[in-house]
């Protein structure tokens, strides 16, 4: 709606837009290295923390996207609020379809997982299970039977398992984990995303809005993105809310540039609960 106005070919503050979009900032960039190390090293398990909206499902997204076909099949669980014999059939049946024919029965379901782990082995190929909101597992009790299934068909894998688990969720989930101390044992990697520095979130917006084709000092004057900054406190998710409620509200007031009291304006509405 705003595209033309600000001289745009595109939307720059789309929550899940990666590719050419997604900002290489260090937290992310180290944490991506440091996945891709336990798994292309065949490591059982990994814990990627950090808090809501900070962009851990797009960096699980892009490191779909960056491993390649020997890591395979790649499943994302994001809905991990499940029984223990629920979450173990729907693992099994997002890895392997023709488990849906199956008896509903933990024993068969966990037979089938090991030979579909057989067979992935047999083609030199690793799983990998992301499991986003981690954070909500131990409520359900699922930390331990997800640790027991790492030692499913361990011996004939030429790592440590012969699939790695992700844990992605908010930082509650590092002491969930540590309470579990075979698991806490498990994970080759711990990475932790942080904040945006104020530099950083200059770089983000700058690099959001050159990715859509326009001139972030066109758009944004340098006390809006500061001011941005701090309402926001560095996480993306937030910045690209108020980045895009400011572009539309300054193309709605026909604005030359978007300026402090513009975002000031837009937080508090956002601040305010609706009435009715």
């Amino acid at each position: 709606m705003y595209e033309e106005y600000w001289h745009l070919q595109a939307r720059p503050f789309e929550n899940r837009q990666s590719g050419e979009f997604y900002y290489p900032s260090e937290t992310h960039q180290a944490a991506m290295l440091k996945l891709r190390y336990a798994i292309e090293n065949r490591r059982a398990a990994a814990l990627l923390c950090g808090p809501s909206g900070i962009g851990k499902s797009l960096l699980a997204e892009l490191l779909t996207k960056q491993l390649d076909e020997t890591y395979r099949p790649i499943q994302h669980l994001v809905f991990p609020a499940l029984e223990s014999p629920q979450l173990l059939r729907y693992l099994v049946r997002q890895l392997d379809a023709s488990a849906a024919d199956d008896p509903l029965e933990t024993s068969a379901d966990l037979l089938r997982f090991e030979r579909f782990l057989q067979s992935n082995l047999e083609s030199q190929r690793h799983a990998v299970v992301i499991v986003d909101e981690a954070q909500l597992l131990e409520q359900n009790g699922l930390l331990e039977p997800l640790r027991l299934l790492l030692n499913v068909a361990a011996t004939q894998s030429p790592g440590e398992s012969a699939w790695t688990l992700v844990l992605a969720g908010q930082p509650t989930l590092l002491s969930h984990v540590e309470r579990y101390h075979s698991l806490d044992e498990r994970l080759a990697v711990k990475c932790m995303l942080n904040r945006l520095l104020s530099e950083e979130t200059s770089s983000y917006i700058q690099h959001r809005i050159r990715a859509a084709g326009g001139r972030t000092e066109a758009i944004f004057d340098d006390e809006s993105i500061e001011r941005i900054h701090q309402l926001a406190q560095g996480i993306p998710r937030r910045i690209n809310r108020l980045c895009d409620l400011a572009l539309m509200v300054g193309f709605a007031e026909e604005r030359p540039i978007v300026s402090a009291p513009v975002i000031d304006s837009i937080h508090s509405d956002l601040a305010t609960p609706a009435v009715g």
